[in-house]
């Protein structure tokens, strides 16, 4: 049995794959609420329009055989086992974001008093312009952009 891969997005409009045995597995686990989007966790998931994959191989001299691949049911708990952990990936490094302190644009300040140990560390986040996170990084001031999905602010 081969895979199908479909292109799946959930209703924040967070696009992903996910890999079934068969469209009516995808049916199946859709309605039984066992998709999950792995960056939001919403369970609230469509399937995409996308073109259909084919594994065609490379091609061969004559005498060479290709081996056809079948899924097995390993194969198919190993690919929700991974979605399972990615999506626990994401939801640990949104709680990270979501427990640091929202200091705004006085990120770089912020950032600069704790390096020069005017201030106790602390975990923040914030904003700054692209000249500040230049300057920040000249001073040997690790600074680490944060990706709007995984910003709980940015929904409210």
């Amino acid at each position: 049995m081969a895979l199908k891969v479909f292109d799946l997005q959930c209703d924040v409009g967070h696009v992903f794959e996910g890999w079934f045995g068969s469209a009516d597995d995808y049916d199946k686990q859709r309605d039984q609420g066992l998709l999950v989007c792995p960056v939001c966790d919403s369970n609230q998931i469509s399937k995409m329009l996308s073109a259909p994959r084919l594994n065609m191989g490379r091609g061969k001299s004559d005498g060479e055989h290709t081996e056809s691949m079948q899924a097995t049911p390993e194969a198919s708990e190993a690919s929700v086992t991974l979605a399972k952990l990615q999506a626990q990936v994401l939801s640990h490094i949104r709680e990270i974001v979501r427990n640091a302190d929202n200091v705004g644009d006085r990120f770089a300040q912020e950032a600069r008093r704790m390096h020069e140990g005017e201030i106790d560390h602390r975990p923040i986040r914030g904003s700054t312009t692209p000249q500040e996170r230049e300057e920040l990084a000249r001073e040997g001031i690790a600074v680490l952009p944060i990706p709007d999905f995984l910003d709980d602010d940015r929904l409210q």
